[in-house]
């Protein structure tokens, strides 16, 4: 894992509030040279240690953890990546062996659980957890590496984080399939979408930004947590009493180390997904945090290997 410098993570940390910013404006606010920011920023997209996702809506979300036959964690991880529906997909330590987030319709929600996910290779036993409110969506997670005046600067509403997912509207061909371009590359100019799509440039440049504004297409920086110095990233299952789970969930969603917290349909009352330099930090966040009081109990599984974020397949190794 390539460890990011200075200037690479708050690059990193730029496109984070505004994945479409223009390398000049981030130069500007990060008191930088334009041309040495377009470089290493291109750098960074190129080699693919950072890339800039989209996803399309959906009215139904849930948590799905596997457990797996000895030795097949990571072929049925592999396969969890592989569909077009999951978000993120993980190999962690604990009572699950894999765990990942699926984006559908509520009327798909049992022929997956029934008929496409038992025929995952190695598959053992696995439990799904519907998704009831979002507090953070991978979208808003903003570690502190600029100053509150550089991201007020760089904020932009394209990129905020309601932490719900907007009804989807039926799209024309045209705006399928400009959803579909960001998707694949989240700062494809507005030229290429046009040449794409078949349309004039002021046309592509307008629906997209329609899209964007109206939050049919979410995008979200794709970087592993390791290349900013976060080495350790663990999915904290908490218990809470009913009247606590609203508040503890924003608790949760305003620490810059919750990169995704949910609340949830079963076992569990909320998930969040968090990273942390070393193991003692992810210690004192469990047991010095104040969110931490207003927790009955809470279930600790480290992660192992991202093989998908933001929908995004990732590279081996």
């Amino acid at each position: 894992m390539i460890l990011l410098d200075s200037l690479e993570r708050r690059i990193v940390a730029a496109l984070q509030l505004d994945p479409r910013c223009p390398w000049r404006k981030m130069a500007a606010v990060l008191g930088e040279p334009e041309r040495t920011v377009a470089r290493r920023g291109a750098q960074l997209l190129e080699s693919g240690a950072v890339s800039i996702a989209a996803v399309r809506p959906h009215p139904a979300s849930m948590l799905v953890e596997m457990r797996c036959t000895p030795g097949t964690a990571r072929a049925a991880a592999q396969s969890l990546a592989q569909r077009s529906d999951t978000t993120f997909v993980y190999t962690v330590t604990g009572n699950g062996d894999c765990v990942a987030e699926i984006l559908t319709d509520p009327d798909r929600m049992g022929d997956i659980l029934s008929d496409e996910l038992p025929s995952t290779i190695g598959l053992r036993h696995s439990v799904s957890y519907p998704v009831l409110r979002y507090f953070r969506t991978i979208q808003g997670w903003r570690p502190e590496m600029l100053t509150a005046e550089q991201a007020d600067a760089l904020r932009s509403p394209v990129a905020a984080d309601t932490g719900v997912y907007a009804v989807r509207q039926v799209l024309n061909r045209q705006d399928t399939e400009l959803v579909e371009a960001l998707c694949a590359d989240g700062r494809i100019s507005f030229e290429a979408l046009a040449r794409r799509v078949g349309v004039s440039e002021a046309t592509a440049r307008r629906r997209c930004e329609w899209l964007l504004a109206n939050n049919q297409v979410q995008p979200r920086v794709v970087v592993e947590p390791a290349a900013l110095g976060l080495a350790v990233e663990a999915l904290l299952w908490i218990r809470a009493a009913p009247h606590q789970v609203e508040q503890l969930g924003k608790s949760l969603a305003g620490l810059p180390t919750v990169r995704y917290a949910a609340a949830l349909a079963g076992d569990y009352q909320i998930v969040a997904d968090v990273t942390v330099p070393d193991l003692a930090s992810l210690y004192r966040l469990i047991t010095a945090s104040e969110w931490a009081a207003q927790a009955s109990g809470v279930d600790v599984s480290v992660l192992l290997d991202a093989r998908k974020r933001g929908g995004r397949i990732m590279r081996a190794g």
